[in-house]
């Protein structure tokens, strides 16, 4: 196959990923072979040059992209051939580039013309008399002669003649890609972009602050485009491009029109003026706003990603049995226990805060259920009444000497989980209410397990997420997700068959195979038995096999990342050397004796050192102010401990127990100068000594401070 790949797509390739032509070829091989990037990350780095799935998803999106190029520049040949327009040089431009906006550039001289006075003026026989015009090797009065030999039924005067090939002359001047980039990059280095009141503006809405601005558009963060683009959707602000043309006539003067051209460039200037005014800044300037959205979304896009990463790898609370209350006034806290494996085992409903604030009945209600399956820990949503339950079971704790913690988790998506198709296939006989309070159990015990049952977009943890491209929003989650799924690894007796979908080779479909067959045979004994599990291939088990873990295995090998194609190397190494005193400067040694390579080797070792190792962080309690019930009860200069729940390009939204999260602005974050709030926050990451730093009660906001 790689015999037959392009060198054009390999050229593209290796000057975009700076990845050797022998690990190009590889990689497009093994995704050929359906081979996935999980897969191909973990289980052939010696193909790869120990590319990171990271790496692979950047390779994958230029491979689709470089395919792409070389695709619509073999179409554009191929309709130049056929109208006779292809030359030597027009080949040359169109191979030397590598983006499709350059390509497009160059193919535009040769479309069908839009605009009218220019189709017309061709239409009308002008073109030779434009070619002479733009020559510039002519007089005026000699100009004006030769326009007689242009007249016919249709141009009547040597005024209209002059004026259709200057129409003509102005979209070649359009046309040319080289003035195009010129143009282009004059618009995005000195461009600004002057925003206005609109139609619909409010002078007290949330865009009163964007309006009667001008902002560079080299500098305009993404986030402000992202709102203001929205603003003007809304009709509630309206913008334009503006650029300095007195410039771009200058560069036109200088190096279009030659310092020894005839008193004819003054004709010749006055088409490349009108070509540029009325044909060519239009253009740009739209364009310039879709590059603006474009980059704003792009961004926006990697944020989420990111954001939802640092929230699925959120640090599990294995072995722990689990109470999730969901906090309510009127209707209650929602009361779900879980055990170890996150199974569900029992429900109830308490009234511990007010109206009703029954607190010996919802004591009694808690303590038994504690009593009942030996709850070890709590999670409470941090929702409507989270402060007031959390009083509640610390009074509970302290006034019967529990040996138990609790932790305020996110409640956000719970409500969308719960009414959901997967919460109905997995609690059909449950209230929502209480599956709810079973995902906020979840997410104490396993966060990536539980969340993945949720649309991301439901997880409140990026910023203008409607506004973005969907497709590419959806696809970034999704491969985040898969990605860290895989690198996590999964429990093949606990995972629900939506975790599972996420395992390498495994279909949703299949996933709900594999859950049929466990619940037939009861659990898993060894990962050999997934071969009987209906529609799971070879190659389908190649590719999952390795990502899936049994704890209590006929194997030690069940439980680890080592892929059973690994398993006789692995065996070899056990029965001649003790794992725990191999050294880094054996390792090449032990692979050439063991047939295998060090990277696979070194691999296999840090495996048998920790088999069933959990890559995410360990469990971390957040400790709030008890003190701090409403947002009334705050005052500036208060200090509060936090969790910080969302990360934006403009800050961070910190979760201190009340209803809504307060603002830790990127300028308030740290001492020193950062241009990213990720550079020192993460999702779910605990902050003390948090400063408050206003206090709107009327807007219901509070500003923090780390400085």
């Amino acid at each position: 196959m790689t015999n037959d790949l392009p060198k054009d797509l390999i050229v593209l390739l290796k000057e975009k990923t700076k990845l050797s032509n022998k690990s190009i070829e590889n990689i497009i091989t093994l995704l050929d072979e359906g081979c996935t990037i999980p897969f191909i990350a973990r289980y052939r780095k010696d193909q790869t040059g120990n590319a990171t799935d990271e790496d692979l998803r950047a390779f994958e999106e230029v491979y689709n992209y470089s395919q792409k190029l070389l695709k619509r520049k073999e179409d554009i040949l191929n309709l130049l051939e056929e109208k006779n327009f292809l030359n030597e040089k027009i080949k040359q431009s169109i191979q030397e580039v590598n983006t499709l906006q350059a390509l497009e550039d160059i193919y535009a001289p040769f479309k069908d013309k839009k605009s009218s006075r220019t189709s017309s003026a061709i239409e009308n026989g002008l073109e030779p008399f434009a070619n002479i015009i733009q020559a510039l090797k002519y007089t005026n009065e000699e100009i004006n002669q030769k326009a007689k030999q242009f007249l016919n039924k249709n141009i009547k005067s040597t005024e209209e003649a002059i004026q259709g090939a200057k129409d003509i002359i102005a979209q070649r001047y359009a046309d040319d890609f080289k003035s195009k980039e010129i143009v282009r990059n004059l618009i995005a280095n000195w461009g600004e972009i002057q925003i206005k009141e609109g139609k619909e503006f409010d002078k007290n809405g949330v865009y009163s602050n964007f309006a009667n601005k001008t902002e560079k558009i080299k500098y305009i963060k993404s986030h402000r485009t992202l709102a203001i683009l929205r603003a003007v959707n809304e009709k509630e602000l309206s913008i334009k491009i503006d650029i300095d043309e007195k410039h771009l006539l200058e560069n036109i003067k200088k190096y279009k029109i030659p310092s020894w051209a005839s008193s004819s460039k003054d004709i010749v200037f006055d088409a490349y003026k009108d070509g540029l005014k009325r044909l060519l800044l239009p253009t740009l300037k739209r364009e310039a706003i879709n590059t603006l959205k474009e980059k704003a979304s792009a961004e926006a896009i990697e944020l989420f990603g990111k954001n939802l990463k640092e929230l699925l790898q959120t640090a599990p609370l294995v072995n722990q049995v689990i109470l999730g209350m969901d906090p309510g006034f009127v209707s209650g806290c929602k009361l779900a226990v879980i055990d170890e494996n996150g199974i569900y085992l029992d429900s109830n409903v308490i009234y511990c805060t007010k109206p009703k604030e029954d607190i010996k009945t919802s004591s009694k209600v808690v303590l038994n259920l504690i009593k009942k399956y030996n709850i070890t820990s709590i999670a409470i949503g941090n929702g409507t009444a989270s402060r007031e339950t959390a009083q509640f079971i610390t009074n509970l704790i302290n006034e019967n000497n529990l040996d138990l913690n609790y932790a305020i988790v996110s409640e956000i998506g719970a409500s969308v989980y719960s009414a959901s198709k997967i919460a109905a296939q997995e609690y059909p006989n449950l209230d929502v209410t209480i599956r709810g309070a079973i995902s906020i159990a979840g997410r104490l015990r396993d966060p990536m397990a539980t969340l993945v049952k949720i649309d991301p977009k439901s997880l409140g943890i990026g910023q203008y997420q409607h506004d973005v491209n969907q497709k590419e929003l959806s696809s970034k989650l999704e491969n985040t997700t898969v990605d860290l799924v895989n690198k996590v690894g999964v429990d093949l007796n606990s995972a629900s068959y939506k975790l599972l979908s996420f395992i390498s080779g495994i279909s949703e479909k299949l996933a709900i195979n594999i859950i049929e067959h466990r619940d037939n045979i009861k659990k898993f004994n060894s990962k050999n038995e997934l071969l009987k599990v209906k529609g799971l291939g070879a190659k389908a088990y190649e590719q999952a096999v390795g990502f899936l873990r049994i704890k209590d295995g006929k194997s030690i090998l069940d439980n680890t990342a080592i892929h059973p194609e690994d398993y006789e190397v692995t065996k070899s190494l056990q029965k001649k050397y003790k794992i725990e005193d191999i050294q880094n400067n054996q390792i090449e040694q032990i692979a050439k004796e063991l047939n295998t390579t060090p990277l696979k080797l070194t691999d296999i070792i840090e495996e048998l050192k920790k088999p069933g190792y959990d890559v995410r962080n360990e469990f971390n309690q957040v400790k709030f102010s008890s003190d701090i019930t409403k947002l009334e009860d705050l005052k500036e200069g208060y200090i509060l401990s936090g969790i910080v729940r969302n990360i934006t390009d403009f800050g961070a939204f910190v979760d201190i127990g009340l209803k809504n999260d307060a603002l830790l602005h990127i300028s308030q974050i740290s001492a020193k100068r950062i241009s990213h709030p990720s550079e020192v926050l993460s999702i779910n990451q605990n902050l003390e000594n948090i400063k408050v730093v206003s206090v709107d009660l009327e807007k219901q906001r509070v500003g923090l401070s780390l400085k």
